[in-house]
């Protein structure tokens, strides 16, 4: 078969995968009908009595009709509260506010760049794959400044610059589950679990770094495979670059950039030094009561924390940069953030009226039994297990692109049937994460997949859907191999997930 009608298949293919997602309406819209839905359903479950007996506590479980006046009267009454009380919601605006300053100042986009251009040309590739795995700590900044930038280093160092772009990319968008750093997408995805889970306990806490251990140990490993994916196929695939673009100049951090560097370096480890002052001493500040740090201040604080260091960092970048220079800059960085999330809070309304229905039905409770039981008929393991739920995540990611809005969807139902198996929802998380970011780069329905294709044709006029999946896909293939491994080492040797966080919880 030759090239071009290769080519022409993968067009196709994705060609009919993008259709397919574009038949799919606003996600906004997708949760209001999934909530009518339920409630339909809920009158249907009522009509035949559907029930199923709770295999810890032994009582039968009905299911709920909201299609009455008890429930008519549910609906309209819960409705401000289920929004206002969804775990997401007040999570996300907070972390995102100290992101925003940050961001804004310009902090995130200088240290991407100190990071890059200070890397020896060895490590280039690695360092940059490694960038883009940190860099998703804030929302668009690896997209809109690294993807582009590693192009342009590539090119200045004699390489094809697609080769730095899709390295970048891989970084950015295929390490999106990897980070040494919590991001916003930790408490968001905790807040969804956490309401979830609690459809089978009612007390469940997720904590937002209950996947931290997971993701620490997936930074380096990304980063080793990003780079290894990029020398021994993604170079040699793409050969000497003969196009027109000729090599930029990289202009050095300015002197501003380097004080406030400087700046931030000194905010930072005097906020690091408060929060080991009250964790190291056994009655620190930040431990919980008889010293312990799992139930602490710590714990239960790391969204204040998040953001109370990325204001530190960002405020002390802008006044050595001199990108801040009153308290109104400060506050256009938060206001800018909280710009970018108009549309999410429309969905997470129509979301948390969704789960909130869901719960009432005790529709969740029942799918979660009937399919836990089936489950447990299979005599599948863990591993097993776990591998299918990484791969149905990550064909769902192909059609519909938006991580937290799969997640609301898919949490509700899998989380409560793996918990009655004896597997935590950090556990269940994990794999979700794992299968949303292994076909992130080849999904034409992740939101800045037009952006790359933009920069891509900047050095390749041809290039199109077809081309960025034809030299993402051996990304795809070698992660999801490489994270699989790390999930089956993760799950045979017991290792927690992050703080407090297990594998598996006694079964009620």
């Amino acid at each position: 078969m030759s090239t071009k009608t290769k080519k022409s298949l993968v067009d196709r293919f994705l060609s009919s995968v993008e259709r397919i997602g574009n038949l799919l309406p606003h996600p906004a819209t997708l949760f209001a009908s999934f909530a009518l839905l339920v409630i339909i359903a809920s009158w249907i479950a009522s009509f035949f009595d559907l029930s199923v007996i709770h295999p810890g506590t032994k009582e039968e479980i009905h299911s709920v009709n909201l299609l009455s006046a008890e429930g008519l009267k549910l609906i309209l009454t819960k409705m401000v509260t289920n929004f206002t009380g969804f775990a997401p919601l007040g999570t996300v605006l907070v972390s995102l506010l100290g992101i925003g300053i940050a961001e804004g100042s310009g902090l995130i986009g200088t240290v991407l760049k100190k990071i890059v251009l200070s890397s020896p040309k060895k490590l280039l590739t690695f360092v940059i794959v490694f960038a883009g795995i940190l860099s998703n700590t804030a929302s668009e900044v690896g997209y809109v400044l690294l993807v582009p930038l590693a192009a342009i280093i590539f090119l200045a160092a004699g390489r094809h610059p697609v080769a730095g772009l899709a390295a970048a990319f891989a970084g950015v968008s295929g390490g999106y589950s990897a980070n040494l750093l919590l991001g916003t997408i930790d408490p968001l995805l905790a807040g969804l679990s956490e309401e979830a889970a609690r459809i089978i306990d009612p007390t469940y806490v997720v904590n937002p770094a209950s996947n931290y251990y997971f993701l620490f140990v997936s930074t380096f490993l990304i980063s080793i495979l990003g780079t290894w994916v990029t020398e021994k196929i993604v170079v040699p695939r793409l050969g000497e670059y003969k196009g027109d673009e000729k090599a930029l100049p990289i202009e050095p951090l300015t002197a501003l950039e380097k004080r406030g560097l400087v700046y931030a370096t000194i905010g930072g480890l005097l906020f690091t030094a408060f929060v080991l002052g009250g964790l190291i001493p056994e009655d620190g500040y930040l431990r919980g009561e008889g010293g312990q740090i799992l139930k602490s201040p710590f714990m239960s604080g790391i969204v204040a924390l998040l953001f109370i260091g990325s204001a530190i960092g960002g405020i002390a970048y802008g006044i050595g940069a001199k990108t801040i220079k009153n308290d109104e800059d400060v506050m256009k960085g938060m206001s800018k953030a909280m710009q970018t999330l108009g549309s999410y809070i429309v969905l997470v309304f129509f979301a948390a009226q969704f789960v909130a229905y869901f719960n009432w039905t005790n529709l969740g409770l029942i799918f979660a039994i009937e399919g836990a039981e089936t489950l447990q008929k299979s005599g599948l393991g863990a591993i097993p297990l776990m591998l299918a739920f990484v791969i149905v995540s990550a064909v769902i990611n192909l059609i519909m692109g938006s991580a937290s809005a799969k997640w609301a969807i898919m949490a509700p139902v899998f989380i409560p049937m793996f918990m009655l198996l004896g597997f935590s929802p950090e556990l269940v998380q994990v794999a979700y994460r794992v299968g949303d970011s292994v076909t992130n780069i080849i999904s034409p329905m992740m939101s800045y997949f037009a952006l790359i294709v933009a920069f891509m044709q900047r050095y390749d006029k041809n290039a199109g859907i077809g081309t960025i999946v034809s030299t993402m896909l051996p990304y795809t293939f070698v992660f999801f191999i490489g994270w699989s491994v790390l999930l089956i080492i993760w799950i045979w040797f017991d290792i927690p997930i992050g703080p407090g966080a297990s594998l598996s919880i006694p079964i009620k």
